[in-house]
């Protein structure tokens, strides 16, 4: 008896597992990357969690930077944060793709998912989303020994150097930002709302879908 053939994938499939089709096209060749929930890198998190697989985002990327048909990107983002490594990749891939790309924050951009925000040519927040600016952390088994300090601080830089390049703050500011006090309950940080993320140089402009699309379709034209 011959072996059974592998039925195709279908659309619907794709957006089970991944969360888009493969060949997420649109007739004006934009496509859409949601950012959601938490990012999730080397470590498998609970099913519980509503997470953004990087394994999923990076095939996405290449697939649009070589895709003839796709004219740009579009990054919608609602994040709590994540694995730092993971989140520092989706936006250096990001910013280094040939094609215009727009990303608009939703909700919220928090943590490592500020990185990503920025990466894009162009920002945008909705006025009610919020992006968290706090320390790195770690979970876990953690060492308490000067190492691990100084690895942390490596980490921290690597963001803050990521962030300050692709925006329009200072990075004395954001680390005046980053380690603020009374701004958080039982945390050191900082909640920018809308507006004030503009006004730190963080983000380019407050607006909604219809103002990212235009800027995002004059940038393709």
């Amino acid at each position: 008896m011959p072996p059974a053939r592998a039925e195709p994938s279908t659309a619907a499939d794709d957006i089970q597992a991944l969360g888009t089709p493969k060949v997420p096209v649109a007739k004006d060749g934009i496509h859409c990357l949601t950012i959601i929930g938490q990012i999730e890198g080397h470590i498998l998190l609970p099913s519980q969690n509503k997470t953004t697989k990087y394994e999923h985002v990076m095939p996405q990327l290449v697939a649009v930077e070589q895709s003839p048909d796709i004219k740009g990107l579009l990054i919608l983002l609602n994040t709590v944060g994540g694995d730092v490594e993971a989140g520092l990749a989706i936006a250096e891939m990001i910013a280094s793709l040939s094609k215009p790309t727009v990303s608009l924050v939703l909700g919220g951009g928090h943590s490592i998912g500020i990185p990503i925000a920025v990466a894009a040519g162009y920002s945008f927040i909705a006025e009610t989303a919020t992006m968290t600016i706090h320390p790195i952390r770690l979970s876990g088994f953690v060492l308490g020994i000067p190492q691990t300090w100084d690895y942390l601080e490596k980490m921290q830089e690597r963001v803050v150097r990521f962030v300050v390049s692709h925006s329009r703050i200072k990075a004395e500011r954001y680390r005046e930002l980053m380690f603020r006090t009374g701004d958080l309950a039982r945390d050191i940080g900082t909640v920018l709302v809308g507006g004030d993320a503009v006004k730190e140089g963080l983000i380019d402009e407050v607006g909604g879908l219809c103002e990212a699309l235009t800027k995002l379709k004059s940038a393709t034209e």
